[in-house]
């Protein structure tokens, strides 16, 4: 959904149909859920707030099966007009909330994107209790009990094994 920022009114903008942001990803597999957002002008700026709610298929950190992801984003951002000049634009530490906006043009979906993908977990996890992997055999022991012995401690570590022996002592 694009939308010209000239034309937007003080009162703002408020946008709760999903639809209306069809395809909101880039992705077909993700899925955009529900959203509540205003976009309203700050001067020159455009700030959009409110949230949404996604469905992205992710692959578990621990098992690797994927699963459908649910992400409740909040999203609070500040677009402003991107300087003119064809140089980068380097930004401090009060910046990292503000995005650009191009030709008075701002792409609602784009902006609905990068807060999906920002509210991702870093390591995703199919559940809380998620047993992972076998370090031996690889087998996903969520799935099956697995009868491989304990994995023999790394050499290279029995000088600090032995350590902590003797810091007690």
């Amino acid at each position: 959904m694009m939308i010209r920022v000239s034309e937007l009114e003080d009162e703002g903008l408020a946008v709760t149909d999903p639809r209306s942001l069809e395809p909101a990803f880039s992705d077909p597999s993700w899925r955009l859920d529900a959203l509540s957002l205003t976009i309203a002008p700050d001067g020159v700026d455009v700030v959009v707030q409110g949230r949404m709610t996604a469905t992205v298929p992710q692959t578990c950190g621990r098992c690797l099966e994927s699963f459908p992801a649910r992400v409740d984003a909040t999203v609070d951002v500040r677009l402003v007009p991107r300087p003119a000049t064809k140089d980068s634009v380097k930004l401090g530490a009060d910046d990292l909330d503000v995005d650009f906006y191009v030709d008075d043009q701002l792409d609602l979906n784009r902006v609905v994107e990068t807060e999906t993908t920002l509210a991702l977990p870093m390591k995703p996890l199919c559940r809380e209790d998620c047993r992972g992997l076998c370090p031996a055999c690889g087998g996903n022991r969520n799935l099956v009990a697995c009868a491989c012995a304990g994995r023999a401690s790394d050499p290279r570590l029995a000088a600090l094994r032995d350590l902590a022996t003797r810091l007690r002592h």
